[in-house]
């Protein structure tokens, strides 16, 4: 069967003493290199804390939402679809003191938001992002411009009369969006 001439030799075998320090080596060497993109919040300016007492506001200047852990809007106690809500906080913000049962002025005008703990991250940032998008509405109709003109003028602020017009906005309809305490999924 076999014929021998020489010796027989044994096959090439691949020394895999080192195999496992060459896989540790490369697994430390993409831990070391590989960037973690790391998750952004949302930007809020928080202001100094101030030692004072509690500032007195009336309750026709507040403008009362609650989203609970089903992600569903309560507005001003009632039921109230995420489309409709952009339309009911301009109306609140703008009402200049007209309905005794909303916001005498626009700077006195509060939005407090509060959301259950079981309330969605998604829910909770689609909120807020159609609250600021109400205030960028206005302020753009209040200096007379469309919303990416005011958008794109707030970007950029270098001369001197886009600044005074972006100034003049935001003092007419500054953002006043409170963050309430979330409270426990089913109750207060």
């Amino acid at each position: 069967m076999f014929n021998k001439k020489r010796g027989s030799r044994p096959g090439a075998e691949v020394n895999s003493g080192s195999m496992a320090d060459i896989a540790f080596l490369l697994l430390i060497f993409f831990l070391v290199t590989t960037t973690i993109a790391s998750d952004k919040g949302i930007p809020v300016m928080l202001p100094p804390k101030v030692e004072t007492e509690d500032i007195k506001i009336k309750e026709r200047n507040i403008f009362n939402i609650l989203v609970n852990s089903s992600d569903m809007l309560l507005v001003e106690e009632e039921l109230m679809d995420i489309k409709q809500l952009k339309k009911a906080a301009k109306k609140f913000i703008t009402n200049r003191g007209q309905d005794p049962e909303s916001s005498e002025s626009p700077g006195q005008a509060v939005i407090s938001l509060k959301t259950d703990r079981g309330t969605s991250y998604e829910q909770y940032v689609a909120v807020r992002d159609i609250l600021q998008l109400a205030y960028n509405e206005l302020r753009a109709e209040h200096v007379n411009l469309s919303l990416s003109d005011f958008l794109k003028m707030s970007d950029d602020l270098k001369d001197s009369e886009s600044k005074e017009k972006y100034d003049k906005a935001k003092d007419e309809y500054p953002v006043m969006i409170s963050d309430a305490e979330p409270s426990d999924v089913g109750g207060e």
